[in-house]
């Protein structure tokens, strides 16, 4: 039996992050990932059992690193807004920083592998962030929402920021870049519409 060798491993896992950020999860296969990779078909099966291993495997570990990075500093006993900051400044880092695993991530999270990533990498998450909502509601800092709300209002207005600085333009086509200011000014709205 043949034995792994991480750094093609870690080639195969760059490569196919990449292939389905540009061609899609439709337009991923072993085949094609292995002529990517300049490796033969059956060194992938080595690494992944099959296709659909490969993808949640690499969707797993992406989200690993997206919420590890989501702890960075992080404690539910934060204040509302020292915490809320924090979520804004890790996912504003990993988002411009690991742009590729961003898309990566969110493209399988909308995917039929969704459910069985976000399943497995979410529960401390989820765990810390309700004891930290529920902290910041106790101390009369945040108004009492339903979790969706909050989310949609928390990071909705963030992750427009991040595309149109992808993108590197806004909705009317403007030149467009996240800046400080522009980021405290989301901030400090996200704020007032959260705080009683």
């Amino acid at each position: 039996m043949r034995t792994r060798d991480t750094n093609k491993e870690e080639i195969v896992k760059q490569k196919a992050i990449e292939m389905i950020v540009t061609q899609g999860i439709e337009g991923f296969g072993m085949n094609r990932l292995a002529k990517e990779c300049g490796i033969s078909v059956a060194t992938l099966y080595i690494y992944y059992s099959d296709k659909e291993d490969l993808i949640k495997k690499i969707g797993i570990e992406i989200g690993k690193n997206f919420f590890e990075k989501m702890f960075d500093g992080f404690s539910a006993d934060m204040s509302f807004k020292d915490g809320l900051r924090n979520q804004w400044e890790n996912r504003i880092y990993f988002n411009i920083n690991f742009t590729q695993q961003a898309t990566c991530l969110e493209l399988l999270k909308h995917s039929t592998y969704g459910d069985a990533i976000i399943a497995e990498i979410t529960g401390d998450y989820k765990q810390m962030m309700t004891e930290f909502m529920l902290a910041a509601i106790e101390r009369n800092e945040l108004i009492s929402i339903p979790y969706e709300i909050f989310w949609s209002i928390v990071y909705g207005p963030l992750y427009s920021l991040l595309e149109f600085h992808r993108e590197g333009k806004s909705m009317s086509g403007k030149p467009f870049a996240l800046t400080d200011e522009i980021k405290d000014s989301a901030f400090n709205l996200v704020l007032k519409a959260l705080t009683p």
